[in-house]
């Protein structure tokens, strides 16, 4: 049955504290991608193109916020059927205020706040999504066929799958996949679209022969701690509402986080006999990637469990699985975000406490939502990346791989 169209429903209806909690929520989503996740790379990549990196995702952000609002919010959260939302209802055309009357619009997976809020909450996770990719391809990619392939995969990739995880019509999940906050729908997605994309793409220059020296580690550790700080929003913000399930998801992404952390570095220290910055952001990372897609249905303990098993996964997926591959991910956005959503898509089939988000977890039904993420939005990349590299080309030149981002793309460089 089609998810029923957002309704006007008297203001009073509303409740002010939800509608306070999602609107902070939604803020600190955003503080994930502007600067957590720009901060986050730009530290990572050579000082020839940090100025380069921030540009991607800056503008990324803004291209996807307005084709959000022109129509992936409709294909996504719009009535549909199982496979896609609504054509019908492009520029947010269900999102209605009616202050002399005292209405407001709202939509049925949000009842208690405005439709605005929640359109606007889902915006920041579809601005997320496509930015993550852009730590595959880093130092490498035209900053053109960036933005074609990220506008092409926002509505082509990212809002079917959406529509197909989250609204209630959804085909997958009409067979009982939980993703609370995105396991699936934003980090296995974007990681396998990373993977598919350095592979498109070859290596950099000097890849495996030369050390590729990060820029300033201490900005990638800002960025991260925004990032934590951010997720909160993420996964809490994904209740809907100023409610015990909420609290809950706020605790299991701090807990997960910071087993993540510890889980990583007590292996690289033991492996390497080095515990590092890097591997410690790293971990915090893959931890709360892991529990995203649990972080409402399951309680404290089995938090933790997920974020420690994600670090020892995200430390194997970034450099064992790496190598096996042969693929420059040059930011580890598949072994990072693609093995940590997968590991906890599945967890939270194992994992899930019916007393904590009121269902059981169904291993099948995990598997099978992670299996059609990893084959739609691989193949779909697939054909995305081959379409922008025929219209414009989507890689560098040598001459401007080795002048850099800034210079070679924006005119600009950091003296």
């Amino acid at each position: 049955m089609a998810t029923p169209l957002p309704a006007l429903v008297p203001v009073a209806q509303l409740s002010a504290g939800d509608t306070a909690w999602m609107i902070s929520a939604t803020t600190l989503v955003l503080l994930m991608s502007l600067p957590g996740l720009a901060l986050f790379y730009a530290g990572m990549v050579r000082r020839k193109n940090v100025l380069g990196t921030l540009a991607q995702v800056l503008a990324i952000a803004a291209l996807v916020s307005l084709l959000w609002f022109a129509i992936g919010y409709s294909l996504a959260f719009g009535p549909g059927d199982g496979w896609i939302g609504d054509w019908r209802h492009p520029w947010m055309a269900s999102l209605r205020v009616d202050k002399p009357q005292g209405l407001a619009s709202v939509h049925p997976l949000m009842p208690s706040v405005p439709e605005a809020v929640f359109a606007m909450f889902q915006l920041s996770f579809a601005v997320i999504t496509p930015a993550l990719i852009v730590g595959a391809v880093a130092e490498r990619m035209r900053f053109a066929a960036l933005l074609w392939f990220s506008a092409l995969w926002s509505l082509g990739v990212y809002a079917p799958l959406a529509h197909w995880v989250w609204s209630p019509e959804g085909w997958l999940a009409q067979r009982g996949a939980l993703d609370f906050a995105g396991g699936t729908v934003v980090h296995l997605n974007a990681g396998v679209a990373g993977l598919v994309a350095a592979w498109w793409l070859g290596p950099r220059q000097g890849w495996g022969r030369e050390a590729l020296t990060p820029s300033h580690l201490g900005q990638t550790m800002t960025g991260a701690a925004l990032l934590w700080v951010g997720w909160i929003g993420f996964n809490a913000g994904s209740a809907g509402a100023a409610d015990a399930r909420a609290a809950m998801a706020m605790l299991a992404t701090q807990l997960a986080g910071a087993a993540g952390a510890l889980g990583w570095m007590l292996a690289e220290w033991t492996l390497r006999r080095t515990p590092t910055l890097l591997g410690l952001c790293s971990g915090v990372v893959a931890g709360l990637v892991a529990v995203t897609p649990a972080s409402g249905f399951v309680g404290p303990g089995n938090a933790v469990l997920i974020g420690a098993v994600a670090g020892l996964a995200g430390l194997w997926g970034a450099t064992g699985l790496k190598r096996l591959l042969g693929v420059d991910d040059s930011l580890d956005v598949f072994g990072v975000h693609g093995i940590g959503g997968l590991v906890g898509a599945l967890l939270t089939g194992v994992l899930a406490e019916p007393l904590v988000g009121g269902v059981s977890g169904s291993l099948a039904a995990q598997a099978t939502a992670a299996g059609a993420t990893l084959l739609y939005s691989g193949v779909a990349t697939a054909f995305l990346l081959w379409l922008v590299d025929a219209l414009v080309g989507l890689r560098l030149t040598p001459d401007q791989e080795r002048l850099g981002l800034d210079l070679a793309q924006h005119g600009e460089r950091i003296d």
